[in-house]
């Protein structure tokens, strides 16, 4: 066999071996998509679609004058209501939940409603403030029976 043939060889060899590869490789899939639920004078909820939209989540907004038959429908306890409920891939989200937390839900899939972060917490995603300020908060899983465990500490 001449080098010219065997180069030729391994070089096919390795053009093949690279397209079966990519083309097995996972293409990332676009995250599935938020419904939200939001009062119409609500702007602190369309801050928020908007954080979740840059961090790549595709959002689709329902306006409703009262948000507590969804929040029932969902299993949302009412100390746990916020200004908007969302819901993704089979969770609720009860208010200004970051977008790395929901991410960590749809990947780890817990047996659970889904989270919540009650109390619109300043600097919370959509809650920003103008000079910085911010409060710590806690996002929770909230877990059927009305139960909820921390899912992150934030701040």
């Amino acid at each position: 066999m001449q080098p010219e043939t065997l180069s030729r060889r391994v070089l096919l060899g390795a053009a093949l071996g690279t397209a079966a590869t990519t083309a097995c490789a996972q293409v990332p899939r676009p995250a599935p998509e938020l419904v939200v639920y939001k009062t119409p004078t609500c702007g602190c909820c369309t801050a928020w679609v908007d954080r979740m939209r840059a961090a790549g989540f595709s959002a689709r907004i329902i306006e409703q004058p009262d948000l507590a038959p969804i929040r029932k429908a969902q299993g949302v306890m009412d100390t746990l209501a916020a200004c908007h409920t969302a819901l993704i891939n089979g969770y609720a989200l009860e208010g200004h939940v970051p977008a790395e937390d929901v991410r960590r839900l749809l990947v780890d899939r817990p047996v659970a409603i889904g989270l919540a972060v009650p109390a619109m917490p300043l600097g919370s995603p959509g809650m920003e403030m103008p000079d910085g300020r911010r409060q710590p908060f806690e996002t929770l899983l909230m877990l059927r029976g009305g139960a909820t465990r921390v899912f992150a500490r934030h701040g």
